[in-house]
């Protein structure tokens, strides 16, 4: 009989060090395939996949940048000039024209004439700027210059204010817009919890009667429960309106609505973790401070709340993990909207929201597909740096 506990408890063990092996190795290939994808937007051209862009030789321009090609066909630039060319009203040409200055006689069997007709239409123009596919792309000769386009780069993507990765010819992946919204948002949604949830786990920890913290904390931890899109649907209802009333804004979809929503969502975690931290204080520090003639009060706020400062802080940390990575609530209530925040009233878009939005219409393997992973790789980044910092706070707490 001892002998079939003992190799029970190995297979146990087994099967447990297996489990664990299986979950450490899937977890570091979903990583690996995440950074895989999103690492191959850096690879991909600045214009849009399988175009070109010509101008006439005679033109002294070497080389646009991707922003300079979508301001030129934007008409936000007009003149060579400002491009470092000579002076000149800019003549953007999109390849669709070509089929209104030829007929089809002209452009030939099966388009067999289109490069050279093409190349006559930029020849004519010494001012213009031609977006053409790359099957049809003129000759490089003494007449037409093909215009070399330099590869996304990461500062660029980082840095950039502009989400456009449907703009043509030069799509524009600025993921800073999405950044920023995402931090604002998850800020502010903290700023707003954490006042809420020191204050009910203060009361359940230290104030409440027994019976009512048996109702009141389950209650609260089912919160928890409550899936994301009840909380957009709540929001929409109830918080975008009176946002808009109270503020009188020409809409109610802002980040100040979505940090809300978070904070919302954010409390059942943090008044958990928070509350548990507080209790766990041991009674002989709070009978001495009683002892010694302080009031309860004091005892709260100058020995429970210092005792329990790290799990305090492990709470907010978690509570800023659960804002970051939300997605459904803050799609619905934010206006959705990727441009620079430069108030809270006004709509954002976070990451996790984009990547939702858009990743099912993005063309698989295409620069926009891989904009999206490269998000993805941004918000683990952040989610590991905050896991971090909740287990650095975590092992503080247990050698203080």
């Amino acid at each position: 009989m001892r002998q079939f506990k003992k190799i029970a408890t190995h297979v146990v063990e087994g099967l447990f060090a297996l489990s664990g092996s299986i979950t450490s190795l899937a977890i570091l290939l979903i990583v690996l395939f995440l950074f895989k994808e999103g690492m191959g937007l850096f690879q991909s051209s600045a214009v849009e996949t399988g175009y070109v862009i010509c101008i006439n030789a005679s033109n002294p321009v070497e080389q646009l940048t991707p922003v300079e090609i979508k301001e030129v066909f934007n008409w936000d630039i007009t003149d060579w000039k400002a491009l470092g060319g000579k002076e000149g009203e800019i003549v953007p040409f999109r390849f669709e024209e070509v089929f209104s200055l030829y007929s089809d006689e002209e452009l030939g069997e099966d388009y067999a004439l289109l490069p050279e007709k093409l190349t006559e239409a930029i020849v004519m123009e010494p001012n213009i700027i031609a977006c053409v596919p790359q099957q049809y792309a003129p000759e490089m000769s003494h007449q037409v210059k093909i215009l070399p386009v330099e590869n996304i780069k990461l500062s660029s993507f980082l840095s950039g204010e502009e989400w456009m990765p449907t703009a043509h010819p030069a799509p524009q992946f600025g993921a800073l817009p999405l950044i920023m919204g995402t931090l604002w948002i998850s800020l502010f949604a903290i700023l707003i919890a954490l006042p809420l949830g020191l204050g009910v786990s203060i009361f359940l920890a230290e104030l409440a009667s027994e019976p009512v913290r048996k109702i009141v904390k389950p209650a609260i931890e089912l919160l928890a429960g409550i899936p994301s899109v009840v909380y957009g649907f709540f929001g929409l209802a109830v918080i975008v309106p009176l946002i808009q009333r109270l503020f009188a804004l020409p809409v109610g979809e802002t980040a100040f609505t979505g940090s809300i929503i978070l904070a919302i969502m954010a409390l059942p975690t943090i008044i958990t973790i928070a509350e548990d931290a507080m209790r766990n204080t041991p009674a002989t520090v709070r009978e001495a401070s009683l002892g010694l003639g302080a009031t309860r009060w004091q005892t709260i706020y100058r020995v429970v709340i210092p005792c329990s400062a790290s799990g305090i802080s492990a709470a907010v940390i978690l509570g800023i993990g659960r804002a970051i990575g939300e997605t459904m609530a803050v799609l619905m209530v934010t206006g959705n909207a990727a441009v620079m925040l430069h108030s809270l009233f006004e709509p954002a878009r976070t990451v996790p929201a984009t990547i939702a939005a858009e990743l099912g219409e993005a063309p698989s393997g295409g620069a926009h597909y891989q904009s999206l992973f490269m998000l993805g790789c941004i918000l683990f980044v952040i989610t590991m740096i905050i896991s971090i910092l909740a287990e650095f706070v975590s092992k503080r707490k247990q050698t203080a």
